[in-house]
């Protein structure tokens, strides 16, 4: 009886259905709401162009004011509101702008006021579907 080889796991890939194996472009985390187009249509391009998404569901796994404050950093906080939310209209955010805090506070109890997807690349963050600054990573 022959001793049995060892095999090796392979690690799967991402292949394209229609050009092959695809190189990743690299671990990207990717903050969405599942439901979202914007979120939708950003995580269909990205993995077409061969990001390795790390996903977060927001609506379920929800971002702590902490959290926000961190991503926030030292950028503008209004450009993490969503404009479209319809507490943000109702507020009328637009002339009556929140503070930082208090926006803080209002997307750690509202997730959907906060502007998504959010893509986290490093020290670099994505707001939103922007096509040519997911070109640029």
């Amino acid at each position: 009886m022959t001793p049995k080889k060892k095999v090796k796991a392979m690690k799967p890939r991402k292949v394209s259905s229609s050009s092959g194996a695809k190189k990743s472009r690299g671990i990207v985390e990717f903050l969405q709401k599942p439901s979202c187009t914007s979120c939708r249509n950003a995580r269909a391009y990205m993995e077409q162009c061969g990001f390795d998404l790390r996903l977060r569901d927001i609506g379920k796994d929800r971002l702590g004011a902490k959290e926000i404050d961190s991503l926030i950093g030292e950028r503008d906080y209004k450009a993490f509101l969503n404009t479209r939310n319809e507490m943000y209209r109702q507020k009328k955010m637009k002339v009556n702008t929140p503070s930082r805090a208090q926006a803080i506070k209002m997307i750690s109890e509202e997730p959907n006021l906060i502007r998504r997807p959010i893509i986290i690349a490093g020290k670099k963050i994505i707001l939103g579907f922007d096509q040519k600054s997911i070109d640029d990573l």
